[in-house]
């Protein structure tokens, strides 16, 4: 290897190290953004920078997972294709993380209803339905690998917490859907949702680090 190129190399290696602390670093900001008093202490808009922030956190491990997850399609024992379920799990999480993207970018100049209706909570949403989708899909993916029930194992408790993550995402979507009024369903659902959200997607990514990393 070319020693000019290495670095480059590695810079663009898809690697677990790179998937895990790229989920824990927007993990963080989407909790740090979310805690109990947080917004009222700085602002809505400094929160909405951290989730900004955390979106492309987000973005960037999914792809990287989305590279690491190889084929999509896999031949079956008949000859046909069909699509493998780690692909789809990844594929699906990296959607909702551009649409968070989409969603956390609109969120900082959104200054009407219809903007906080059509731009910001119809991406949020449909990206937090992606995430659980992504989450049911790594659950079935780490049962085919190991069982059901592997309290032994740290990819099993991963899958767990990750797919518990993706249920209090969606539910702060619900808390957070805007009215014709102008008013948000449940403030306080839709931030505990994320907080806790965010936390699930912490521990799950720290548990999923290579344990030379650890």
């Amino acid at each position: 290897m070319d020693a000019d190129t290495a670095p480059a190399q590695r810079l663009l290696s898809a690697t677990a190290e790179k998937q895990c602390w790229g989920f824990m670093i927007g993990s963080t900001l989407f909790a740090v953004g979310s805690a109990p008093g947080f917004a009222d202490a700085v602002g809505s808009s400094v929160a909405n920078l951290c989730f900004f922030a955390g979106a492309w956190f987000f973005t960037a491990a999914a792809l990287v997972q989305l590279v690491r997850s190889g084929d999509a399609t896999t031949s079956r024992s008949d000859g046909e294709r069909q699509f493998r379920p780690e692909w789809l799990s990844a594929a699906t999480q990296f959607a909702g993380a551009l649409l968070f993207n989409v969603s956390t970018a609109a969120a900082l100049h959104a200054d009407t209803v219809t903007d906080e209706r059509r731009r910001v909570w119809t991406p949020d949403a449909a990206g937090s339905l992606a995430f659980l989708v992504s989450g049911l899909l790594a659950v079935v993916v780490v049962a085919h690998a190991m069982r059901w029930w592997a309290p032994r194992r740290r990819d099993w408790w991963a899958a767990q917490i990750n797919l518990l993550g993706c249920v209090a995402f969606g539910i702060s979507a619900l808390g957070a859907y805007v009215t014709s009024a102008g008013e948000v369903v449940n403030d306080a659902v839709a931030m505990g949702g994320t907080f806790v959200g965010a936390i699930c997607f912490l521990i799950s990514a720290w548990l999923s680090l290579p344990r030379r990393a650890h």
